[in-house]
């Protein structure tokens, strides 16, 4: 499955019974976020959201059904408000930026109630084989590869130190914004975000060449600057 494959159709195009699905499973995420998806039973769903367990057992035959389906409406949500507006920037190292601070703004606005969605289900589903386990690891693992195939097109572009390792770089950005994560949620530690971004900023920085510096600093770089002049 891919990160941007979304599944969802427009509203206005929605029949009734697939609206009501939809609505259960935005309450199901929130809930999930919190107590985590073994915690997410149709009985306490049914509870939630006042209806009968049958009405909302018609929409899921069983309670795998109901993860996996609440994992696919996590992964909607990621991709409108992470994926979705970061990808907008250039390629290379402005767009890893805009993937990491759109990814901590999310947990910061508390998209999801219990904080970062995915940094939860992982914890919870790491050693519980099965379906549900194996589409956690496959969503975590793709925003990890987007991020690492962002570092390695930095390179290609000159904007980061080809002798970096990819691989370890994604590894450290992405560990950032878990703790920030972990300690805002466990901790309520307000500051958590603002020593993520500079902790990025200074693992970005330390891999730059000059022409990443530039972006990094907002300035232009003397080889930035000649560029443009051959240009006009």
């Amino acid at each position: 499955m891919s990160l941007t494959d979304s599944r969802m159709r427009e509203r206005r195009q929605i029949p009734r019974g697939e609206q009501t699905r939809q609505e259960i499973l935005k309450t199901a995420v929130d809930l999930a976020s919190v107590e985590g998806l073994e915690g997410l039973t149709i009985g306490h769903l049914a509870q939630e959201l006042n209806m009968s367990k049958g009405g909302l057992f018609a929409h899921f035959g069983s309670k795998e059904e109901l993860q996996l389906a609440t994992l696919d409406t996590a992964r909607a949500v990621f991709v409108k408000e992470v994926v979705e507006p970061a990808f907008v920037a250039e390629r290379g190292l402005a767009r890893l930026q805009a993937m990491l601070e759109a990814w901590l703004s999310h947990v910061e606005r508390s998209v999801f109630r219990g904080g970062c969605f995915f940094f939860a289900v992982s914890a919870e589903m790491d050693d519980r084989p099965g379906l549900v386990r194996d589409l956690v690891a496959e969503l975590t693992k793709a925003w990890l590869d987007a991020m690492e195939d962002e570092i390695r097109h930095a390179q290609w572009l000159g904007q980061l130190n080809r002798k970096a390792d990819s691989a370890l770089l994604a590894f450290e950005v992405h560990a950032f914004t878990q703790e920030a994560n972990w300690s805002f949620r466990l901790h309520n530690d307000k500051e958590a975000f603002n020593r993520a971004r500079a902790a990025v900023r200074q693992c970005l920085t330390m891999a730059a060449t000059p022409t990443g510096l530039g972006l990094l600093t907002g300035r232009k770089t003397s080889q930035g600057r000649a560029r443009l002049k051959s240009k006009s």
